[in-house]
C-alpha cells in the first residue's frame, strides 16, 4: 500500500511517501521558523495560510523524488489533531479532496500517536509493550503501550509540558525564537555546578510531571544575577545547563519510575524534545545500567514531520480504518480515545 502523509498541525508543512512494502520512500518539510521569529512565537493565522502555500508544491516534489505518479496512491494519511485549528483544517482538507477525486481512502492520524510510533521508521523496532515518553512543546507524557491504539496515560504535565518551558526559559533570557534549541546550544558552554535547579514532582509518588516552578525558579535566578551585576553570556550559559539538566533528571526519574512499576525495561523516547542532547544521554545511563532498550527517532523525525503521519496512517489504513467524507479537525484528542487496531 502506497500512502501519502501529510502534517499540517502548528508551524512545519510535512509531505511523506511511505509504502507498507519497501517503507519510505521519500518526505519534504518546510519550516516557518522564519515567519514566526519575528513574533517571538506561532501566529496561528499566519501559519495556516503558509501551509496554504505549502502543501501541494510539496506533494508534487515529494511524489517527483519518489519517481511516483499521484495515481499509484493507494491511501491517504493526514494529521487530525491535536493542533491549531485552523493549521489543522489545511492538510485535512487537501487530504479529503485528493482523495475524493482519487476515490482512494483517507484517514485522520493523532498527532501524538505520530510521534509515539515515530521510532518505527528505522531499521530496528521496538516491540511491543513498552514505556513511551513523549516531550514536545505541548505534551509531556508517560505511556504504556502494548499496541497500537492500546495506549495507557500513565503520567501527563499539569501545567507547561517540557518543550513550553524550554521555550519560556529561552524567553525570560532573551535567548530568541525557537527558544528550545537556543536553550540547548547555550548550555554547552555552561558551567554544571554553578546553579542547583529543583527536580520538580519527584520527592512524591506519582508520574505525573511539573515544569512551571522550574521555570519560575530560572526567572528567579536571573533576577538575582541582574541585581548582583553578573547578567553575563556566561551566567546565561550556567542557568541554561542547570536548567537543561533538572528536565533531563526529572524525566529520566519518572522513566525510571515508570519502568518499574509497569515491569518492563523497553523505553521508547519521542517528540521534538527527544532531540536533546543531554535527555538522550541520561536515558541513554539509564536504560544501560537496567540492561534495557530505548529507542529514540532519528533526529529529523523528533520534531513534527509527515513520515510519522505515513507510517501510523498506514497501519491504520492497513486495518481498514477510513473516514468519509464529513472530517473534522481535533484541536484537543486524548490518545487513550484511539481505537486499538485488529489486523
Amino acid at each position: 500500500m502506497l500512502v501519502l502523509g501529510i502534517e499540517s498541525s502548528c508551524d512545519e508543512t510535512g509531505i511523506a511517501l511511505y509504502d507498507s512494502e519497501q517503507g519510505l520512500l521519500a518526505h519534504a518539510l518546510y519550516s516557518q521558523i522564519e515567519l514566526h521569529a519575528l513574533y517571538g512565537g506561532v501566529v496561528p493565522e499566519l501559519a495556516s495560510r503558509d501551509h496554504i502555500r505549502r502543501l501541494i508544491p510539496l506533494i508534487q516534489s515529494t511524489l517527483k523524488e519518489a519517481k511516483r505518479q499521484i495515481s499509484e496512491l493507494d491511501g491517504i494519511a493526514y494529521t487530525a489533531g491535536p493542533g491549531l485549528i485552523g493549521a489543522l483544517l489545511t492538510g485535512a482538507s487537501v487530504a479529503r479532496s485528493l482523495a475524493f477525486a482519487l476515490k482512494i481512502p483517507a484517514v485522520g492520524v493523532h498527532h501524538m500517536e505520530g510521534h509515539l510510533l515515530a521510532p518505527m521508521l528505522e531499521s530496528e523496532q521496538p516491540q511491543f509493550p513498552f514505556i513511551c515518553l513523549l516531550v514536545s512543546g505541548g505534551h509531556s507524557m508517560i505511556i504504556r503501550v502494548d499496541g497500537i491504539g492500546r495506549y495507557k496515560l500513565l503520567g501527563d504535565t499539569l501545567d507547561d509540558a517540557a518543550g513550553e518551558a524550554f521555550d519560556k526559559t529561552a524567553k525570560l533570557l532573551d535567548l530568541g525564537y525557537p527558544g528550545g534549541p537556543k536553550v540547548s546550544q547555550l548550555a554547552l558552554s555552561g558551567r554544571a555546578e554553578r546553579y542547583k535547579f529543583p527536580r520538580p514532582m519527584v520527592d512524591r509518588p506519582g508520574l505525573d510531571m511539573s515544569f512551571s516552578g522550574l521555570k519560575t525558579y530560572t526567572l528567579n535566578t536571573w533576577q538575582q544575577a541582574l541585581k548582583e551585576d553578573q547578567a553575563t553570556e556566561q551566567t546565561k550559559a550556567d542557568i541554561c545547563r542547570a536548567f537543561e539538566m533538572a528536565v533531563a533528571d526529572t524525566l529520566t526519574i519518572k522513566c525510571k519510575r515508570a519502568l518499574e512499576q509497569e515491569g518492563l525495561n523497553r523505553l521508547v523516547v519521542s517528540g521534538g524534545v527527544s532531540a536533546n542532547r543531554e535527555i538522550r544521554e541520561k536515558l541513554h545511563a539509564l536504560m544501560n545500567k537496567r540492561h534495557g532498550e530505548v529507542f529514540f527517532p532519528r533526529l529529523e523525525f523528533c520534531t513534527d514531520n509527515g513520515a510519522m503521519i505515513a507510517y501510523a496512517g498506514t497501519q491504520r489504513l492497513l486495518a481498514g480504518e477510513e473516514q468519509d467524507l464529513n472530517f473534522a479537525a481535533t484541536p484537543r484528542w486524548s490518545l487513550e480515545a484511539l481505537a486499538p487496531l485488529e489486523f
